[in-house]
């Protein structure tokens, strides 16, 4: 992606950080030490070069990429790419320049027209696939009895939970692996374009439906809208973003996909109350389906005016085409000339690391495996915690705890509201509490609320068993949105090394999807075996057992520098698990018994003396080797 570099250090600081890199990476095996230095290369490949290397570089960029005309631009972009406040040192630099690379950071929400077009858009598709996750909700308390799959025997609840899962078994299956595909060849723009399609497509075909297989059929091929949509999307919307504000902007990909889930449960509210027209049986349950199609459609319209990926762009060698995107995305030329060139140098980074298989790489290496894992984690967790067995059944479980059906959709509703509301500070808190603090503290907080809800319907009184349900399930909402909402693709897009970060992000989305598909087609089957007490029961263990997974296995990225990650993730998993056990006294102590105990300190660190030495070595070590080799020459 097109990051900036954010380099104002002192020579003060920027000596101790250089001391903190050396002290970090002796603590590292050698292969953890390679992959350190691959992620150094690729976090800014322009560091380090000296000026007149590097306008020598950008003049020959121009030249190869018939750019020419643009150089002056180029110069001072690259010099920025390098140094993002060199403006400030250098006369090369115009009053206006200035004040626009100054105004990036101290009003970094003042961005162009087209930038927040871009925003409205993506977060409009990312509506769309919370609508396709949720209009089935609603329509699943009407067709079962039209399809004759409506009894309660153990047929039919396999059948409907087929039904509603059909889209994920997609997206598990075949459509999260044509994302790289669809994207290489069509880029994003039009991978956009041809999902939102499909699910518009798709939606209006289930609406069509007339027996339970064909909307299986219908609903399958809506996972070819959902899985790629979801990945491209996010990538879409940081490949335009500016750096200072692009982490805020693809976390609202989660934020807005919870709105779509709302707004899919006022949708079947609404057209509940459709009758059916002549000729025409289950109108209302036809058009809860096919309504979800229709933010997709706007969306086809929207992505026509959008510019495209300069990274996709650029990858394809029309440089020139990629400029002119970014003029459309950001305020001056040499903004727009400072990314364009920083794109070309960070893929010519990634170009060098070809030929290497990173899928092997990913489980080989401990600390990839390690990313890998936790990443599994966080993703399996979003799942088996239970939240889209609310999701896509809380009307169920709302008739089950003696709503009637009217009822029973408002509520569903008011848990979508509660779903977004709260998703909202979750792009505030991730930075400030960290995502494994916030999976230990909402773990045991939704597994009490899954407790409240299954253990309500043991009530004899249906005033009490239809309360604790509500509260159980309204709560779980508040718990769940600034937790394991917002932080499993937070924390997969940050765990892995950058040079395996795609294809580390495709094994965390297939992940997802999987276990997506496993749960919303066991739900029915479980209720029917277990009852609602141990259905519920059943994903409150499983969120005590993830309290126990995160503690042991997933380790903190919040505030890590690439350096830092790697040093974290090349901790070896018994040293960080025994560590995550003696977290567990510590945390009785302060939040129980309000001491202050020491915190422990994982990592050691070592002394100035120490980091000297190691480099004296390695400086000696070095100069024996060009001894001998010009001794061999």
């Amino acid at each position: 992606m097109s990051t900036s570099p954010t380099s104002n250090e002192k020579p003060d600081t920027a000596v101790k950080n250089s001391h903190d890199v050396h002290r970090q990476r002796s603590n590292m095996d050698a292969r953890t030490r390679a992959i350190a230095n691959a992620n150094a290369k690729l976090s800014n490949p322009l560091s380090g070069i000296p000026y007149d290397r590097l306008m020598a570089d950008v003049e020959i960029f121009a030249e190869e990429r018939g750019l020419t005309h643009l150089l002056p631009e180029l110069e001072k972009g690259a010099l920025v790419a390098q140094d993002s406040t060199c403006y400030d040192r250098l006369d090369i630099f115009s009053a206006e320049d200035k004040r626009i690379l100054k105004e990036e950071v101290t009003h970094r929400w003042r961005q162009t027209p087209m930038l927040y077009y871009m925003v409205v858009m993506s977060s409009l598709a990312a509506a769309v696939q919370g609508m396709d996750e949720a209009v089935i909700n609603g329509a699943q308390i009407l067709y079962p009895t039209q399809f004759g799959i409506g009894s309660s025997n153990n047929r039919d609840s396999w059948l409907v939970g087929l039904i509603n899962s059909a889209p994920y078994l997609c997206c598990a299956t075949i459509s999260c692996w044509m994302t790289q595909p669809l994207n290489h060849y069509l880029g994003r723009k039009k991978t956009i374009f041809v999902t939102c399609m499909i699910s518009f497509l798709t939606c209006i075909w289930s609406a069509l439906t007339n027996s339970w297989w064909h909307l299986f059929i219908a609903r399958f091929f809506l996972g070819f809208g959902i899985g790629p949509k979801s990945t491209t999307v996010p990538v879409y919307t940081a490949e335009c973003s500016p750096a200072p504000i692009r982490g805020a902007l693809v976390m609202m990909w989660q934020m807005w996909t919870a709105f779509g889930i709302a707004l899919g449960d006022l949708i079947d509210l609404v057209f509940y109350f459709i009758p059916d027209a002549p000729g025409v049986t289950g109108l209302n349950w036809r058009l809860m389906l096919g309504s979800a199609g229709v933010p997709g459609l706007v969306v086809c319209l929207q992505i026509l005016f959008a510019p495209e990926s300069p990274r996709w762009l650029i990858s394809k060698g029309r440089y020139e085409d990629a400029f002119n995107e970014l003029c459309r995305l950001r305020f001056s030329h040499v903004q727009a000339a400072r990314d364009l060139y920083y794109i070309h140098v960070l893929l010519e980074a990634e170009n060098d690391m070809e030929g290497r298989n990173r899928m092997v790489e990913m489980f080989a290496i401990p600390r990839n495996r390690h990313a890998a894992l936790a990443s599994w984690v966080v993703m399996f967790g979003q799942q088996f915690c239970g939240i889209n067995v609310i999701a896509y059944y809380s009307s169920n479980i709302f008739l089950a705890c003696g709503f009637t059906q009217i009822p029973a959709l408002t509520s569903s509703f008011a848990f979508g509201t509660l779903n977004w509301l709260f998703a909202l500070p979750a792009i505030f808190t991730i930075d400030t509490f960290g995502r494994r603090n916030l999976l230990l503290f909402t773990f045991p907080c939704m597994a009490i609320c899954l407790l409240i809800t299954g253990f309500s319907f043991w009530s004899t009184s249906e005033t009490g068993r239809a309360a604790g349900v509500s509260i159980g399930i309204y709560l779980f909402a508040v718990f769940y949105s600034p937790g394991e909402g917002p932080v499993p693709f937070t924390y997969s897009a940050e765990a892995f090394p950058l040079y395996i970060r795609d294809v580390g992000m495709s094994f965390a989305t297939a992940t997802t999807w999987f276990w997506n598909f496993v749960l919303s087609i066991t739900w029915p089957w479980l209720i029917l075996a277990f009852g609602p007490q141990g259905a519920f029961g059943w994903y409150a263990t499983w969120c005590c057992i993830l309290w126990v997974l995160v503690l042991l296995l997933v380790r903190e990225t919040k505030d890590k520098t690439l350096e830092e990650l790697d040093q974290v993730f090349s901790v070896p998993l018994g040293t960080h698990a025994a560590y995550g056990l003696r977290q567990i006294p510590y945390g009785f102590k302060k939040f129980v018994l309000f001491q202050n105990p020491v915190p422990e300190q994982l990592y050691r660190v070592k002394t100035e003396a120490e980091v000297l030495n190691a480099r004296d070595d390695e400086k000696a070590r070095r100069q024996e080797r060009e001894d001998m080799e010009k001794t061999n020459a």
